[in-house]
């Protein structure tokens, strides 16, 4: 699969990068008659389009510019009135989110760990007279993005946690122990820090099998779920030593749930939710549908309201056959499944405004299933052996809504495909590095080691 493969030797590497590059320029003349009819759509409509005006407009800094979550965030505000300013690290400048009708600026940082990270945007926050800053993190930028709310807190509203709640959060075995002392369900779980305590662990006293995970965020590791013991006891020692487990980089073991996982995104002020969805989760997510489940936002509402909790918040959840639900892991940042709120009109007063703590705006019921295009269009081809599986995703493509394109704002769905992704495998190209995937979603290659 050239859009999914493992990390080859700098050769292989540079084959496959060099045939999907191929690919997506065989596709680009289609993609861009696309675009060209919404253009010509949108000059025909504009003379009949007002623009809404907020009785309170605001200029809001949203970070994360590559992501697609972004991207529907600065539609979101944008549509309700206000002035959106976009920015990313320099290694994403050509985001095609940039080109967006509803990002009125855009400026590139330093990484987020960089030493002048928090100057710079304190600069664009000054410069731009920001009301309020939208951090749309990526797993490492949560923290700095915490540490930058400090700085920037004097000048404009930071819709993210605190330092210490970042760590907290974002610690598996943390956000166990916290749910826990809330009588909060989780699975059982256990901090490891050296690949003995595994070895050494009695199995044979638990009646389910456990997974064992990265604490530090591992874009590649992460999807891997094998469960613990193995079949043997030297299979199960030579998968533990394998992992890099240590005192600086501990792991949690938790008990495996079996059942269907959901993951969650919600936005939420002063311990009061405003704003919540929740959808099936699979390992690699990209489809999205959203889920009434009252159990799990009951959950979610009692979590950030005991901890009175500001910002954006994601949760993993398990529901086992009898359905009992369990909370896996909290990550302090945007959830993708926003993308889902793509045609609602309060998300700009979720985030900007008090509300109802009874209340929290969830997805239009005539909101679609979100996915994107080329994802689908690569599943559909690797299954054309399966008239089910092609029939299924036929059902995807036709029943949803690519999250990146719209009518109204065109032109991010070819700067994405056509600029930005090229341009990081051009970038890989040059130095014959590997990449495991393309998220077209987080407008990345996904690398080991990568961001």
């Amino acid at each position: 699969m050239i859009f999914n493969h493992t990390n080859p030797n700098p050769v292989q590497s540079s084959i496959k990068t060099v045939a999907t590059l191929s690919i997506l320029l065989l596709v680009l003349p289609i993609n861009l008659a696309l675009t060209t009819i919404a253009l010509l759509r949108l000059g025909l409509l504009k003379p009949f389009q007002t623009r809404t005006i907020a009785a309170n407009p605001k200029t809001i800094l949203v970070s994360g510019g590559k992501m697609t979550k972004a991207l529907q965030l600065a539609r979101s505000f944008h549509r309700a009135g206000h002035r959106v300013i976009l920015v990313e690290s320099r290694k994403y400048s050509l985001t095609g989110h940039r080109f967006s009708r509803d990002v009125d600026r855009f400026h590139t940082t330093p990484k987020p760990d960089a030493k002048n990270y928090n100057d710079a945007l304190l600069e664009i926050v000054q410069n731009e007279n920001v009301d309020v800053y939208v951090p749309v993190c990526s797993p490492v930028s949560s923290y700095y993005d915490a540490l930058a709310k400090k700085v920037l807190s004097p000048y404009c509203e930071v819709m993210h946690v605190d330092v210490d709640q970042v760590q907290q959060l974002d610690n598996k075995s943390e956000f166990s122990a916290i749910a826990t002392s809330l009588n909060l369900s989780v699975p059982d779980s256990y901090c490891i820090t050296d690949p003995q305590r595994v070895l050494e662990f009695d199995f044979s006293k638990r009646p389910q099998k456990y997974i064992i995970k990265s604490i530090p965020y591992d874009s590649v590791r992460r999807l891997d779920l094998t469960q613990l013991p193995c079949d043997s006891h030297s299979e199960t020692k030579a998968f533990v030593h394998s992992l890099p487990i240590s005192e600086n980089n501990p792991w949690i073991m938790q008990a495996f749930i079996p059942g269907q996982e959901y993951c969650t995104h919600s936005t939420v002020r002063d311990g009061e939710l405003r704003m919540h969805c929740c959808c099936k989760s699979s390992a690699f997510q990209i489809n999205y549908e959203n889920v009434d489940h009252p159990k799990i936002e009951a959950w979610v509402r009692k979590f950030v309201g005991d901890l009175k909790l500001t910002g954006q918040l994601s949760f993993d959840f398990m529901e086992s056959a009898d359905g009992s639900i369990y909370a896996i892991e909290c990550n302090p940042r945007t959830h993708s499944a926003i993308t889902m709120f793509y045609n609602h009109p309060d998300v700009a007063n979720a985030y900007l405004e008090q509300g109802n703590s009874d209340t929290a705006i969830q997805p239009l019921q005539s909101s679609r299933p979100t996915y994107w295009i080329y994802h689908e269009i690569w599943r559909l081809l690797t299954s054309l052996g399966s008239p089910s599986q092609v029939w299924r995703r036929l059902q995807i493509i036709i029943s949803g809504k690519d999250a990146i394109f719209d009518w109204a704002d065109p032109l991010p769905f070819l700067m994405v495909h056509h600029v930005q992704i090229p341009w990081l495998l051009l970038q890989n190209l040059w130095q014959m590095k590997g990449w495991i995937r393309i998220d077209f979603n987080i407008g990345k290659l996904v690398e080991l080691a990568g961001d």
